[in-house]
């Protein structure tokens, strides 16, 4: 290990060249912008246009120095109910408010987003760990999803039906009402923004649950809304024990939508509690996404690009390509590239200049990577690269590789959402099919190939909510994006997106009375 001064900090480095570990990087002041000094914001919660400090608060942990950066306040009962109740009273506001006048205040505060990227990268950057230059892309990710409903809030079309002479069926696109949202560590930014800019398009009100450990992101959207002037009580966000929380919301019949982003098992335990009080859900889970690499491609091309996506953000993310089914005629040759650009991955604190791979969120995903690693081996992976801690402060874990790992393995049922990639050769696009869809998930599926036909079998057969070919983008804002099997239920973006928060009526109208 290797240590580079920023300031009066020390920000470690790593690059591993052969069997040792050396500094590849230099190191950037982040903290200071046009002058401007940025820090790590006090945390409050919002709730009715107000920020609020609770008695009980929770450490926010650097990933990289594994330094308490911040104190998350913790709602108690009464914050939670004062949510509900001003979420209330801003539906009734925010639902009579015309689609134009809420696409013009969701524009406002994506510019607001925008104009003060730095200092939320920033935020992002110290909480989460992520290269700063991916915290940039996360803030212009969540204005784009507020951009793009902004305009779909202005889309939210109806349609007449002809009936018998005089009659007309009208059928109306409403606002579902409050919604309870929960948002995951691994985007602090944009997720939080999915699932906001939803709601506020549609006319909805909405209490958000973002995540304790990565909390600044959500704050920063909270403070851009009340700057582009949204009326108190549209948007509340809250912290805390997620579990305490889900009880106290979801059972509330104020409470008419619940939309979640996390893990297949708690999002089951979240559909269980909502449909004991009829609530409908928006579940976006989790993934264990395929990549079917065909034997008409260039490994050298294909392999590094599937290399660089597999490591960024650390492998943290639900769509990460993790299972490759790679021809086995170029099996050898994709496995030496994308080892050797997994090798070259630079580690370290994402304030670095030139780093390209952050640390994992906290120690226990050091720990379920090694478990992972571990097993596989046992029964008889390869270990072509990486597969253990980085040195001994901060959460870093080497940008791994196995190969040839049998379907007994954890890793190959387990979602490792950490920097591990699974290679195996299959003999035919039939068996890559067979494959990826082997397990109950369906969240995100990748393929490569330059046949058309090869291109058509693999959208016909893949089970996944979302297939992208010869890209690993597996979703925008004007796309789309949800899982089938266990990986979720509904969608998010697109023209879709802002169909589960809305309910269809009917209005069926007879000119005259006789």
């Amino acid at each position: 290990m290797a240590e580079v001064a920023v300031g009066a900090a020390f920000i470690p480095s790593y690059r591993k060249v052969g069997e040792g570990i050396c500094v590849s990087a230099f190191a950037i002041d982040h903290s200071k912008r046009d002058g401007v000094r940025m820090e790590y914001p006090e945390l409050f919660l919002f709730i009715d246009g107000a920020w609020r400090k609770t008695a009980n608060t929770l450490p926010v942990f650097n990933p990289a120095t594994e330094a308490v950066i911040g104190q998350v306040p913790v709602a108690a009962k009464t914050d939670l109910d004062d949510a509900l109740d001003e979420a209330e009273r801003g539906f009734r506001i925010w639902s009579k408010v015309s689609p134009r006048e809420r696409s013009d205040v969701m524009l406002r505060a994506a510019r607001l987003m925008r104009e003060r990227i730095e200092k939320i990268a920033y935020s992002i950057t110290l909480e989460h760990g992520k290269p700063y230059k991916q915290a940039r892309l996360e803030v212009i990710r969540g204005a784009e999803f507020f951009e793009w409903d902004a305009g779909e809030a202005q889309r939210l079309y109806g349609r007449v039906i002809p009936g018998a002479q005089g009659v007309w069926h009208m059928v109306l696109r409403q606002p579902v009402g409050q919604v309870a949202a929960f948002s995951p560590w691994n985007f602090p930014m944009s997720q939080p923004a999915r699932k906001i800019a939803g709601a506020l398009a549609s006319g909805c009100s909405v209490i958000l649950k973002a995540a304790e450990e990565t909390p600044a992101g959500a704050l920063h959207i909270a403070r851009a809304f009340q700057d582009a002037g949204l009326p108190d009580g549209v948007l509340n966000l809250v912290f805390g024990v997620p579990a305490d929380i889900s009880a106290h919301l979801i059972p509330d019949n104020r409470i008419r939508l619940v939309a979640f982003t996390g893990s297949t098992v708690v999002g089951r335990k979240l559909t269980t509690m909502a449909s004991e009080y009829m609530t409908p859900v928006l579940m976006e889970l989790g993934g264990h996404a395929p990549v079917i690499v065909c034997d008409d491609v260039d490994p050298a091309v294909v392999a590094p690009i599937c290399a660089d996506r597999k490591y960024r953000n650390t492998g943290q993310v639900c769509t990460s390509p993790t299972r490759f089914y790679v021809d086995e005629g170029l099996f050898g040759r994709f496995s030496d590239a994308f080892t050797a650009k997994a090798n070259a991955t630079i580690v370290g604190d994402g304030l670095i200049e030139g780093i390209e791979m952050g640390p994992v969120a906290n120690d226990r995903r050091l720990e379920a990577m090694a478990r992972l690693v571990e097993d596989a081996v046992e029964q008889g992976a390869d270990l072509l690269a990486g597969g253990a801690r980085i040195g001994n402060k901060g959460y870093f874990f080497e940008p791994t590789v196995l190969a040839n790992v049998p379907d007994t393995a954890r890793i190959m049922a387990e979602e490792p959402f950490g920097p591990i990639a699974i290679l195996n050769p299959v003999g035919s696009l039939d068996e890559g099919i067979y494959q990826a869809n082997r397990l109950p998930y369906g969240l995100a599926a990748y393929g490569f190939t330059h046949s058309a036909a090869n291109a058509d079998r693999m959208a016909e057969g893949v089970e996944a909510g979302n297939l992208s070919i010869n890209t690993l983008e597996a979703s925008l804002p004007e796309t789309p994006f949800g899982g089938v099997k266990w990986s979720g239920y509904g969608r998010e973006g697109g023209e879709e997106g802002l169909h589960h928060y809305t309910v269809v009526k009917n209005v069926s109208h007879k000119m005259s009375i006789d």
